[in-house]
Parts: structure tokens; C-alpha cells; sequence
């Protein structure tokens, strides 16, 4: 490990490697062909560490529809029983090199997402997007929630991995989030023109493919019309450059964020994998017709790893037209928002330039100290889940992390730097 003479020194190290970053896309397979973590009855889940018991309704949910997706019940009641008599191990995603949205529950043969930091030459993996309505990312897991689930497993990866095996160094991921990001995505509430150009990437490879026209029809259909697709690769985009650069141990860049319905967890790059918690906040947004804040649950998913990265909510001006849906006005609300969330950063990404921001780049190094000097806190851009499980999204909108997480995470570094 470098020794740097300053914390600011440290971040700047931190930072460039952000900038020196290149993701590519390179496969989908089975998790646990990937994750060596997943053998036997192992899930993986959103979020610092939990327990079965101590997850919310739709987490749990999550974890019964994957228990049926893998047979290792065969029914809820059953799933239920094995869930709460501790017959399954409960890992989180970011120990693994994963991500999850929302519940993040990752199961051993659910397909990933194969993303590398050719920089770095680490990985990082993430399930697919199962378009809208009753998903297992929300709690849902009826038995169209499993059928489409295996659907997945069966027709959309083997095509997906086909496609992307006929590229020589695979999807060069910083190219088309910079196209998208000058098409109104902030990456995660809005990824529609991302995804959108993803399937321009794959649509001519997949027609060429040797497979039944019907299932080949279905795929295109399911990447035509599921516009938050491309959410989960740029999940696993944001994983791997933001694990390429906690690799200098040093400074107060956060270098991840997430939740699991019971505490929000935040590292830095100084402090290597330890989380610091704190109770989790509700999100504040628009809700579907016939749903209000009584019935969401509380914050939820590793999404947030965007935000790390400074997209997300903290681009939230890159996407204009998403903010009346996350419940925070209009233009100049969202120009608002990413001024302010540039006072706690350290600089901006030259890779990806917001036309609407003029053409300055998307935030850069979320600083822990600034948080805790500012009390300005990261805004989030979330899906909200009903709190029963089996309902699912039922609105959408923004939260924050509780400040005390980024106080912990100073006065950790603090100590270990031998400061008083």
C-alpha cells in the first residue's frame, strides 16, 4: 500500500483511478459459476449484512420466490420453513463482487452479468432486469415471477452470452454510457436510451444467431420493452470501477452505498470492507394510483452504487424528464440538486460530459469529510417497494443516507491515521 504525505493526496490517487477506469461487458452465465460462494443453499442479498429474521417483507419475499426458482422447496409454506430454520445462508452481494437490486437476492442459478475493469482487471457481477410489475427484485413470487425467472435461465442468457461472445474484447461500457448520458439517462431511474442503445449493439448479432425464431422473438421483444434493462449492467459497471479504485486503501472516497431495509452502509476507500450503519430512511416520492407513503417500505438495494460512481441522483439535471417522477419537480429543481451534490464531491468526470449541465462531467468522488463538514448527504434516485411482500413497486422517488454513517466512517479513519 502507497503511503500518501495528505487525505487529499490519497483521494486524488482514488479519484483517477475512477478516470482511469474502462468496463466492458463481457458475458452472462450462472452466478454460481462465477461466485464460488454459491454452493448449495446460499443467497445473496442488498445491502451491509442481515438476518432472515431481521429483513423486511419484500426481502423476504425475494428470498422465498428464489427458494422456489431453485426447487429447493415446493411451495411457500415449505420455502417459508426452510428460510426461517437457518437451512440457508445468507451472504451480501458486495462480499462476493455482486450487486442486487433492491432485494438483491441472487440465487446459484440465476444468470449474472459478467462486467470487468480492464484497468484493474477485476470483475463484478449482477442478476438481470426482470422488466416491470410482479418481480422478484420487489418481493414478488407468484409463479409468473418463477416462470419468468427460468424463462431467463434458459432463453434470455444462452442468447445474451451468444451475442456477447462474438464481440473480441466484449461491450466497452464507458462509450455507451456517454451516449446515453447526452440522451437524458442519469442510470438509474431512467436507463431507457442506454438501453435502447444496447439493444442497437446486440439486435443485428441476434438475428443472425442459430436458435428458434420463437425464442429469438421473445428476446427481442423482452429487450424492447423492459426499458430499465440496462440498470443491472451498469450496476455491475459501477461495482467494478469503484472495487478498482478501493484498491488504494487510503483517503475518504465512498466507495460504496447500499441498503437492506433495516441499515444503510456505506465504505470508504481508507477503511478497506468495513461498513458503517445506520438505521434506514423511507423514501419520499410519487406513488402509483391507490398507494401512499403508509404502505412503502423502507429503503432497499445495492442500486445505490451508482451514486457512488455520480450518476443516479446525483446527475439527476443529466435526465430532466425523470424528475417529476421521482417527486422532485422540474428543471431547475434538478439543476438544484446536482450543484448541491457537487459540494461534496471532489471534482467531476471528464469521461462523461451532461450537455445540460454545461457539458461539465458527472460528480467524482464522493468525499466522506465534505458530508460530515456540510451535512449535505448523497441523493438517491430509488423504486419504491410496497411493504407487503408479493405487490411490489408501487412508486417511485429519492431518500438519503443517514449522516451518521459518513460520521462513523471519519472518525474511523481518523483513528487509524492515529488523529484525535
Amino acid at each position: 500500500m502507497t503511503n500518501y504525505r495528505t487525505i487529499d493526496e490519497a483521494n486524488k490517487a482514488v479519484i483517477d483511478k475512477i478516470i482511469a477506469s474502462a468496463p466492458f461487458l463481457l458475458d452472462v452465465v450462472p452466478a454460481k459459476s462465477v461466485i464460488p460462494a454459491l454452493d448449495g443453499q446460499v443467497l445473496l442479498h442488498a445491502g451491509p449484512p442481515i438476518k432472515w429474521e431481521e429483513m423486511t417483507d419484500p426481502m423476504q419475499g425475494s428470498c422465498v420466490g428464489a427458494v422456489l426458482f431453485e426447487e429447493w422447496a415446493a411451495d411457500e409454506d415449505a420455502a417459508r420453513a426452510l428460510l426461517a430454520d437457518g437451512k440457508v445462508q445468507f451472504i451480501p452481494c458486495h462480499a462476493v463482487d455482486a450487486v442486487g437490486p433492491m432485494g438483491g437476492i441472487t440465487s446459484p442459478n440465476m444468470p449474472v452479468f459478467i462486467v470487468e475493469n480492464q484497468t484493474d482487471g477485476n470483475r463484478a457481477y449482477c442478476t438481470m432486469n426482470e422488466g416491470i410489475g410482479a418481480v422478484l427484485r420487489f418481493g414478488a413470487y407468484s409463479e409468473e415471477v418463477v416462470t419468468r425467472l427460468r424463462w431467463m435461465r434458459d432463453v434470455l442468457a444462452p442468447t445474451l452470452s451468444a451475442a456477447l461472445q462474438t464481440m473480441e474484447n466484449g461491450l466497452n461500457l464507458n462509450v455507451l454510457v456517454a451516449k446515453a448520458l447526452s440522451m437524458g439517462d442519469e442510470f438509474h431511474q431512467r436507463n431507457i436510451a442506454a438501453s435502447l442503445v444496447f439493444l442497437k449493439e446486440v439486435a443485428p448479432i441476434i438475428t443472425d444467431l442459430e436458435m428458434d425464431r420463437n425464442d429469438k422473438n421473445a428476446v427481442m421483444k423482452f429487450l424492447a420493452d423492459t426499458d430499465q434493462f440496462f440498470l443491472n449492467i451498469m450496476m455491475a459497471s459501477c461495482k467494478a470501477v469503484m472495487d478498482g479504485a478501493r484498491m488504494i486503501q487510503e483517503g475518504t472516497v465512498v466507495t460504496a452505498m447500499c441498503r437492506n431495509g433495516k441499515d444503510f452502509g456505506i465504505r470508504i476507500s481508507g477503511m478497506g470492507d468495513e461498513w458503517f450503519t445506520a438505521p434506514v430512511n423511507t423514501p419520499n416520492g410519487l406513488y402509483f394510483a391507490g398507494y401512499s407513503s403508509e404502505d412503502a417500505n423502507t429503503d432497499i438495494g445495492d442500486s445505490a452504487i451508482t451514486e457512488t460512481f455520480g450518476v443516479g441522483g446525483m446527475a439527476m439535471i443529466a435526465a430532466p424528464a425523470v424528475t417529476r417522477f421521482v417527486g422532485t419537480g422540474g428543471f431547475y429543481e434538478a439543476l438544484s440538486i446536482s450543484n448541491e451534490m457537487a459540494e461534496i464531491c471532489i471534482d467531476h468526470n471528464p469521461n462523461f460530459a451532461v450537455p445540460t449541465w454545461d457539458f461539465k462531467g458527472i460528480c467524482l468522488g464522493i468525499d466522506a469529510r465534505k458530508v460530515v463538514e456540510t451535512g449535505i448527504t448523497p441523493v438517491i434516485n430509488t423504486g419504491i417497494a410496497h411493504k407487503k411482500a408479493g405487490i411490489g413497486q408501487i412508486g417511485a422517488g429519492t431518500v438519503n443516507p443517514p449522516l451518521e454513517c459518513f460520521e462513523k466512517a471519519v472518525v474511523a479513519y481518523a483513528k487509524k491515521l492515529g488523529l484525535k
